[in-house]
């Protein structure tokens, strides 16, 4: 570990980590529904009309989100594609750029509380975790947003380490960055960074009774930071819509999500914890034993603050009736950071009865993913792929491997398994089976057929309105009825339309009806599984009379 975690050499390691884990199949896997879609269209909007204070898609506001991801996507697509662009990895590079300073950052702050050890391990269990592989491949929000949570919180628990005496005092420079990163979170996600650090802040005055402490982040300065770096843009959307974006944010975004469960993603309180086995996976092997340790030490000063930033923002997400396995993403870098304590410290606790018998029910997760491998393209590609079985034999034998370690009272042999097993199986999975998963990009299959089919003007859509295909068929796409869409026929040759199988009656009577002789050129077959649904969609172009 001292030659590992020298020098800039922990900077490398985690650097090259990452560039493993996410940067397969950041081109290869097609946009996805709806979220990332979403985002990348409104970019897009962006980029086409030079409006960079509105969000749009198609015709309607998104009031969803503040502009921080729009923009970061907006200047990765400038620098490195043009706005018509119909790829997706520049839109996501800043997901992926933001999940690697995440972990960096850990790293960086880790070690002050802990030492480079302990920073090293958590750092690299952090990289590796299920949900941040997966939201360093979308170009949404949450990667961006862990990585203004880790600079605020990296900062305050530098000042809290110098108050208990564990850490030097950290310079103003530290305290800029912290109110830096808040304001930037505020752009891009709202409340929830500055909601998680009152949290910790409260949840640290209650236990030590001190508050002093705080002084060192200079608040009065610091707050006109933060609010310089936000309001402008909040003024500037209230001003370009008359107040509707905040108020619609909070009506139809912010609300819904506080009171019930937002497009059906509910969850009774406990999902987040239910779930951690597998969003935290393959770290979360070590999670329980972790915080069976981390509670037996909370009055040290490092590991009570990783407690007060985890545990009041993971009840938080737990009371909130809306249920994202993403919500809980900002809490990771405390948890790991524990769990790194308990293998470093070799803890006994690690080797106790109920730790080895997650160490087995943990084994099934790596199993499960090994037998999609070669399940899934069976389900929903043209058959396995060509290494499927070989790379799901790597998968499961990695994982045992793990768990071997772990139960055999090896944490560090264990830790090192995991790492690995997270590189072979999210490799496998995002570049070897993922893309190929055809009957699942339903948009890219009509998007290709869309192409090699000569049409004039924009092309109507009945039935099937996913943001994905908005996004590679063009912003001009025409989301419609099946009888609009039989209507838009009657423009000629070149006219061309698609037509899901749930709108295939009225189209047709519609088309009967004007007298429309509509042919069918080309038919897509799939599994829309936003709506967890089969769907057919079919060409049509009118018939070509002399």
């Amino acid at each position: 570990m001292e030659r590992l975690t020298g020098g800039l050499r922990p900077y490398l390691l985690l650097s090259l980590l990452c560039l493993i884990l996410y940067l397969p199949g950041l081109a290869s896997v097609p946009p996805l529904d709806r979220d990332e879609s979403r985002f990348v269209q409104a970019t897009r909007q962006m980029l086409e009309s030079g409006d960079f204070v509105r969000i749009q898609f198609q015709k309607e506001m998104r009031a969803k989100k503040p502009v921080g991801a729009y923009w970061l996507q907006a200047a990765s697509v400038t620098a490195f594609a043009d706005k018509a662009t119909r790829a997706v990895w520049p839109f996501r590079l800043p997901s992926a750029l933001a999940a690697w300073a995440a972990v960096l950052m850990t790293f960086g702050f880790g070690r002050h509380l802990f030492g480079r050890d302990v920073a090293l391990t958590g750092a690299a269990l952090l990289a590796c975790c299920l949900i941040l592989v997966s939201e360093a491949h979308q170009a949404k929000t949450d990667a961006l947003l862990l990585a203004t949570a880790v600079a605020a919180q990296g900062a305050l628990g530098r000042f809290y380490a110098a108050a208990r005496g564990i850490a030097p005092l950290p310079g103003p420079l530290t305290a800029l960055a912290f109110w830096v990163a808040i304001g930037v979170s505020i752009l891009v996600k709202g409340p929830v960074i500055p909601a998680i650090t009152l949290l910790t802040i409260l949840a640290l005055v209650i236990a030590d009774r001190k508050a002093g402490w705080l002084v060192g982040l200079r608040p009065f300065t610091g707050v006109i930071v933060a609010a310089a770096i936000a309001a402008p843009w909040f003024v500037a959307i209230s001003n370009a819509t008359g107040g509707a974006f905040v108020g619609e944010a909070v009506k139809s975004d912010l609300l819904p999500k506080l009171l019930g469960a937002q497009e059906s993603h509910g969850g009774p309180p406990g999902t987040f914890l239910a779930l951690a086995a597998v969003i935290l996976w393959p770290g979360s092997l070590l999670l329980w034993p972790a915080l069976v340790l981390a509670w037996r030490q909370r009055t040290q000063p490092a590991t009570r603050f990783c407690l007060a930033w985890a545990g009041p923002a993971w009840v938080m997400f737990e009371a909130v009736p809306t249920k994202l396995p993403h919500y809980v993403l900002p809490t990771f870098p405390a948890l790991t950071l524990l769990m790194a304590v308990a293998v470093i410290a070799a803890a006994p606790v690690l080797n106790s009865r109920p730790a080895k018998v997650w160490y087995g029910l943990w084994s099934l997760i790596a199993l499960a993913l090994a037998a999609a491998v070669v399940l899934a393209p069976a389900r929903f590609g043209d058959g396995p792929v060509a290494l499927g079985v070989p790379s799901a034999l790597a998968i499961a034998a990695t994982a045992l491997l793990t768990a071997w370690a772990a139960l055999k009272g090896r944490p560090r042999a264990a830790t090192l398994a995991a790492v690995v097993t997270a590189a072979v199986t999210f490799q496998v999975v995002f570049d070897g089976v993922l893309p190929r998963l055809d009957r699942l990009w339903v948009s890219r299959a009509a998007a290709e057929l869309v192409a090699s089919r000569p049409h004039r003007g924009p092309v109507a859509v009945a039935g099937y309105a996913e943001p994905s295909l908005v996004f590679l068929l063009g912003t001009d796409t025409e989301l419609t009825s099946g009888a609009d869409a039989a209507r838009r026929l009657m423009a000629g040759p070149g006219a061309l339309v698609l037509v899901s199988d749930r709108e295939e009656t009225p189209f047709r009577a519609a088309a009967s009806a004007d007298g429309i002789h509509p042919v069918a050129v080309g038919v897509v077959k799939g599994f829309n599984y936003s709506r967890g649904k089969p769907v057919v969609l079919t060409a049509y172009a009118a018939e070509d009379r002399p």
